[in-house]
């Protein structure tokens, strides 16, 4: 099974950020933004990877991964970029 998982905490950390700064900054609503940020989420809006990655200056492949769980546990790591590139 794979999932998508978004790297906001990380980038967050990396950039000594804050959550309420970042919300602030780019008027997303708190609620939503932690559910981006604990990866529940049905569906990932396009505008808002825009944003992210013009405020954390960063691609798209920077933000997102696939995560392989196999028998509940995190196997592998993949970028989704490099694993959609490789499938074109």
């Amino acid at each position: 099974m794979k999932r998508i998982h978004m790297r906001i905490v990380e980038k967050l950390t990396e950039q000594n950020i804050s959550k309420n700064q970042i919300c602030k900054d780019l008027d997303i609503p708190r609620g939503n933004f932690n559910r981006y940020c604990r990866d529940e989420f049905q569906r990932i809006d396009a505008r808002l990877l825009l944003k992210l990655c013009a405020y954390f200056e960063c691609d798209i492949n920077d933000l997102l991964e696939i995560i392989i769980i196999d028998d509940g546990s995190i196997d592998n790591t993949f970028s989704l970029v490099k694993s959609f590139i490789k499938e074109k």
